[in-house]
């Protein structure tokens, strides 16, 4: 890659340990089936006409309405009360950071790479995820969906990031991400997207595509 080099990496699931480990655990602890949370999600939004984990990820709804909801479908689907109140406490307290990861992203930055980061995220939940990793340090800027009302795959996130950028050219820029339609976003708009799977997988191929030495 010539030129200007730009990282764009998502934050959980990419920095941070798999999002299924936590729901795994929420959902052992709490005894609510990752299933009924699915069936629960399909229903609340049949019953609004918009799916509302992405309407709490585009900041029109609030994390209290959001678990409001679910805990009425929840509880109507179990027969029994369901507490959804510590639910983003459980997430976090089950979400490890990726230090392999952090450590080379500090690399690349170093070797002159520019960062982004693009989450799809939710406005409550900012100062838990931001304390988790050095965001300042490393991301020039940072496009978080609950505060630009739009989220991955939506075209106009990439948009976004790319005006933040300075109008950097589409095709400067790596897009780290751990889910396929993500990623398809990422290149519908002209940017070399990698899904990540692991640190063993992703790394070698972001350094391929940045064009940076290996460490």
């Amino acid at each position: 890659m010539n030129g200007e080099r730009v990282l764009v990496s998502d934050f959980g699931g990419v920095l941070t340990t798999p999002l299924e480990r936590s729901f795994r655990i929420w959902s052992e602890e709490s005894g609510v089936p990752l299933a009924a949370l699915g069936a629960a999600l399909a229903q609340e939004a049949e019953r609004s006409g918009a799916h509302p984990l992405h309407e709490l990820e585009r900041g029109r709804l609030t994390e209290k309405a959001f678990l409001g909801a679910l805990t009425e479908r929840l509880s109507e689907a179990m027969g029994r009360p369901v507490d959804m109140s510590r639910f983003g406490e459980a997430y976090f307290e089950h979400l490890d950071v990726n230090d392999e990861l952090l450590e080379r992203l500090r690399a690349w930055r170093a070797d002159g790479v520019r960062m982004a980061l693009c989450t799809n995220n939710v406005r409550e939940w900012e100062p838990r995820w931001r304390a988790m990793i050095p965001v300042d340090e490393l991301f020039e800027t940072v496009v978080d969906s609950a505060f630009v009302g739009v989220r991955k795959p939506d075209r106009e996130i990439y948009d976004i990031v790319l005006e933040r950028l300075g109008d950097v050219p589409a095709q400067a820029c790596v897009f780290l991400d751990d889910i396929e339609a993500n990623c398809e976003g990422a290149r519908a708009v002209g940017m070399t997207a990698v899904r990540f799977l692991s640190n063993e997988q992703a790394i070698p191929e972001v350094e391929e595509a940045l064009g940076v030495a290996a460490a």
